[in-house]
């Protein structure tokens, strides 16, 4: 197993192809090893040169929403009535305390993402 950082975009492609050749090797073998920490330098690398930005809170409902099968007027009562969650999903008013802190235990979206500022639509 010959390891080294992954320091430019070349390395990152070379570690992302020998990660993809031995992906399905068995745990505590030479290969499952090598496998473990390519892995751990490729997310470091990601991490770095490649964030992924969490989503607005608006995108953040929405998707939660997709992922439990959720509609729209399945948020009255729990931020509003049917023209506040409107409101509120197509970006024209901000979410309230009131709002996040019910979101945060129906959706299970952490407060923290929900607080984010975002702009609103005109």
């Amino acid at each position: 197993m010959k390891i080294k950082p992954i320091k430019t975009e070349q390395d990152y492609e070379k570690a992302l192809e020998r990660l993809d050749a031995i992906f399905d090797a068995a745990p505590d073998t030479k290969e499952g090893d090598e496998a473990e920490v390519l892995s751990m330098l490729i997310d470091n690398y990601e991490n770095i040169y490649h964030p992924i930005e969490a989503p607005d809170p608006i995108e953040a409902i929405k998707i939660r929403m997709e992922e439990m099968n959720l509609k729209q007027k399945d948020l009255v009562g729990i931020i509003g009535g049917k023209s506040r969650v409107s409101e509120i999903l197509n970006k024209k008013k901000r979410l309230t305390v009131d709002m996040i802190r019910e979101l945060e235990l129906v959706l299970h979206i952490s407060a923290s993402v929900l607080v984010s500022n975002y702009k609103l639509t005109k």
